[in-house]
């Protein structure tokens, strides 16, 4: 698929946190041929600094063309896009990369840690509107109360049975999310969906591959260019042959595929 470069309209700047903000953008090419696992590069100005492209997941996209990203505020380029007001405009080019391969699920499970639980929300809304929907579950983890509330509380709007884990007990279990997923009941067939922290991620695989769980993993690399041109986001395989590059052959990778270590 060709992606698309849009001069995107920005539509509101949500704040969920202190730094954690969702962007509304108009922009209908990208909205209506992203899939689930996706991902776009985003200019967040027109000047040279910052010069390269920042990317995120598609977070979630509507009918009306509108696309919205979840990100934390950590850099120059995230404090710029906060700053975003309606009807600015925004470079996005997208769709982007490997998605999720979710179809004809029977049980779902969506792991997500911090803004990692960004690409799930677009893949739980694709896989409830699905003619036969899977039983889905979400276990969604952070740092503190504040930052997961309103993304466990979307998330159950969906009519997903979720549960939360954050590092200081704020809410949920006091622990991390990998608890929780060894908490599932191992005689059941799974689907595991994850995306998160690197570290979160290895764990999380590795349980799952252990229980004989097919498991898809997001990573979350740095990329410059999403094209894989720059050959920045190479990725160590699992069977010591190389490299995969996380912007053209993922983000999305089946957890057996990637070297851990």
């Amino acid at each position: 698929m060709i992606p698309f470069q849009e001069k995107s309209i920005v539509i509101r700047n949500d704040r969920l946190t202190e730094d954690v903000r969702r962007l509304t953008v108009q922009a209908p090419g990208i909205a209506g041929h992203a899939r689930p696992g996706q991902f776009v590069m985003v200019r967040v100005s027109s000047a040279l600094d910052p010069l390269l492209r920042r990317p995120f997941s598609v977070h979630q996209i509507s009918g009306a063309g509108q696309l919205q990203i979840l990100f934390k505020i950590v850099g120059r380029g995230t404090e710029i896009m906060a700053g975003l007001q309606p009807d600015q405009r925004l470079d996005i080019v997208g769709p982007l990369g490997r998605g999720f391969q979710y179809e004809n699920k029977k049980k779902a499970v969506l792991i997500g840690g911090g803004m990692g639980i960004a690409p799930l929300f677009f893949l739980a809304k694709s896989m409830m509107q699905a003619i036969e929907p899977p039983e889905v579950m979400a276990l969604l983890g952070a740092r503190t109360k504040a930052e997961l509330l309103p993304l466990a509380n979307d998330m159950e709007t969906m009519g997903i049975s979720v549960r939360c884990s954050t590092d200081d007990g704020t809410m949920g279990h006091h622990g991390l999310v990998l608890d929780l997923v060894r908490e599932l009941d191992p005689g059941e067939e799974r689907n595991c969906f994850v995306c998160g922290p690197h570290p979160m991620m290895k764990a999380v695989s590795q349980f799952c591959l252990a229980m004989v769980w097919q498991c898809e993993v997001s990573l979350e690399t740095m990329m410059a260019c999403g094209l894989a041109a720059c050959l920045g986001c190479a990725v160590p395989r699992a069977d010591g042959n190389g490299y995969v590059h996380a912007c053209k052959e993922g983000p999305v990778f089946e957890a057996s595929e990637v070297s851990w270590e």
